[in-house]
């Protein structure tokens, strides 16, 4: 399959199997907008999100962040919300949101410790919550895993490694930008 680059980036006609990144220089020279790591990965995740996540998290009306948030909380069965909005990998406002639409559905509840204006906010998963997300996970397995199986072996390997590299990469204690608690 060919990409033609549009007139903003040049005549170069490119084909599939060709990678911009492979004689890539330090300043990046010859790369266009569409071949950014970020807006790959971007573009990557919200039609994944769309195609895989969003049907099996509507079949049972959750959006995808009330999934997301339910499938952490599972595990732990609670964490304190800031673990939840760093996990999540979400802002605050969105995840302060989701968890009071789950917990007006009874999904979740949310307990503050202490009288102080700044007190500790613990979100715990609900029997009725637990049910769901135990309903709603091996759909999830299935339709994740058929995603991971379009890329053969090597290529899944590679591609989990070298997403895990770039991630501790990001987040390297110590940097101004790191994510806490990584």
């Amino acid at each position: 399959m060919k990409r033609e680059a549009s007139p903003a980036q040049g005549t170069a006609v490119q084909h599939e199997a060709d990678s911009p990144w492979e004689a890539l220089d330090e300043e990046g020279s010859g790369l266009v907008v569409d071949d950014f790591l970020t807006t790959m990965l971007s573009q990557l995740v919200n039609a994944l999100r769309r195609s895989v996540t969003l049907p099996y998290a509507e079949q049972f009306e959750l959006t995808v962040p009330e999934w997301r948030l339910l499938a952490l909380l599972a595990p732990a069965r609670r964490l304190p919300f800031a673990e939840l909005v760093v996990q999540s990998t979400s802002d605050k406002a969105l995840v302060s949101r989701t968890l009071r639409l789950l917990e007006t559905r009874g999904l979740v509840t949310i307990d503050a410790e202490g009288n102080t204006p700044r007190k500790k906010l613990n979100c715990s998963i609900t029997q009725q919550g637990l049910a769901l997300h135990e309903q709603v996970m091996p759909l999830a397995r299935k339709s994740q895993a058929a995603v991971i199986r379009l890329l053969e072996p090597e290529e899944r390997r590679a591609m989990y490694l070298a997403l895990k590299k770039l991630h501790g990469l990001c987040v390297t204690p110590g940097r101004k930008d790191a994510t806490p608690g990584e």
